[in-house]
């Protein structure tokens, strides 16, 4: 009786929303700029960029080796329980790597073991989150507690290598620690001060309850069996396909078209940071169009037109942050109205297991696009655009033929697939586009009798 006056006290809806993002954004700055401070340290002494590659990769493989699990877990759990547990794992990996610093005793390696940890965290967090603005928030505001979620990702992005920059000197390695140690604990009391209602059971989600792998699977099964979020997933799939092919580039074009000015370079990538910010108020503030799937298609249109085919074509710094910034809005905007649908569409006391076989999946090409666009550049449109070939001939009006013109290539031939995905999936694809209207909210479904 107590624990439900109490949770009638705490605040809840867009208020506790707003509570727990503010926790999250100060959390995600300082630990942002743990990572760049960690950068600067791994490389200097290493020297060597494929030590960085394997943080990355110890990152990422836990997520999608354990997704699904993590997804049962969620569903499972209570949903602030599991936010906390995800919070608590990361403090755990950044207050051992500042006591192995602060004793002298830090080493590449440990770095590794925390990048691994790291990624157990964030395995469970963001279906943990995702699920939670499902019952905290009410349907109509989900885009716009999605665009601040996406401020959580971008906004730090912009601020925390400044602000690493500055203090490093002045607190050292330690301080910027310690500072992320405490940012945890300040995200975990904010979430003890609101009120994360528990979804209420229903007759789809209860149907496949069971052991942890039959209801893991689950997950995919859910996404299988509804054409409309299936197709939506696969449309996202190939538009990370595609633009894996060229994305990876984005330092390696523009040093090579600057002849290795990393200045420019910094201008460049801030620019587009800024544009996901802005974005993510934009969203925030106005929530999208009433029918989110013309978000997605309007938005992935103009990244196509914006980040990939007119950012390959640019050959000078304001062409680059033009292209960048405004490049930068429309992501945020397609991501936030996928969210949203997905969140009005799936049963929430099934969302952690959906959401982690939806987020599996969507991720699937991402180890293996870096490597292509890479031996692309390396062996094909380099090569190619730089002597007498018959591409050379055919594109080298349009982006040349120095060094950076093949790179160039790409960024502009996949801007065009891009777009040309995205046109045809909002005139041919009807099931995608209709997904709305053609496939009821989780509100409209049977709830459970107890």
């Amino acid at each position: 009786m107590n624990n439900n006056s109490n949770s009638k006290k705490q605040p809840t809806g867009m208020t506790g929303f707003t509570i727990v993002w503010a926790g999250q954004l100060i959390s995600v700055l300082a630990s942002s700029m743990t990572q760049f401070a960690l950068t600067i340290w791994a490389y200097q002494e290493t020297g060597s960029a494929t030590s960085l590659g394997i943080i990355s990769t110890a990152f990422v493989v836990p997520f999608l080796l354990l997704s699904p699990v993590a997804g049962v877990m969620v569903d499972r759990h209570n949903r602030k329980l599991m936010m906390m547990v995800s919070d608590l794992t990361a403090v755990l990996a950044t207050a051992g790597i500042l006591v192995l610093h602060a004793t002298g005793n830090l080493q590449i390696w440990h770095l590794y073991i925390a990048a691994v940890v790291n990624g157990l965290g964030n395995t469970f967090q963001w279906p943990a989150y995702s699920a939670a603005i499902s019952t905290m928030v009410p349907k109509e505001n989900y885009s716009r507690a999605n665009g601040m979620m996406s401020l959580v990702e971008s906004g730090p992005a912009v601020l925390a290598p400044l602000l690493a920059g500055i203090l490093l000197p002045i607190i050292t390695l330690t301080g910027i620690l310690i500072t992320d140690v405490v940012t945890f604990f300040l995200a975990i009391f904010a979430l003890t001060l609101v009120h994360i209602p528990q979804p209420e059971k229903t007759v789809e989600g209860q149907a496949e309850s069971g052991g942890i792998l039959k209801e893991a699977m689950y997950g995919f099964k859910y996404i299988f069996a509804r054409r409309g979020l299936f197709g939506l997933l696969i449309f996202f799939v190939i538009l990370n396909f595609i633009i894996g092919l060229s994305s990876s580039l984005f330092s390696p074009f523009i040093l090579e078209r600057t002849n290795q000015d990393s200045a420019i370079l910094g201008i460049v990538t801030s620019a587009n940071a800024i544009g996901a910010v802005v974005g993510g108020l934009l969203i925030s503030l106005w929530g999208g169009f009433k029918k989110r799937t013309n978000s997605i298609f309007i938005g992935e249109a103009l990244t196509g037109l914006f980040l990939l085919l007119i950012f390959g074509l640019g050959r000078s710094l304001p062409i680059w942050i033009i292209a960048t910034f405004i490049g930068g809005i429309f992501p945020i905007f397609t991501n936030g109205a996928s969210q949203a649908i997905w969140q009005a569409k799936v049963a929430p006391d099934v969302q952690g297991r959906v959401f982690s076989a939806r987020r599996m999946i969507a991720w699937s090409v991402g180890p293996i696009t870096p490597i292509l666009a890479g031996l692309l550049a390396d062996y094909v449109t380099e090569p190619a655009m730089q002597t007498n070939t018959w591409l050379a001939n055919a594109f080298g009006w349009m982006v040349g033929n120095t060094p950076g013109s093949g790179m160039a290539l790409q960024f502009v031939l996949t801007g065009i697939a891009y777009m040309a995905v995205a046109v045809f999936t909002y005139l041919f694809v009807h099931h995608v586009r209709n997904l709305e209207a053609e496939l009821p909210d989780h509100d409209q479904m049977q709830k459970l009798e107890t």
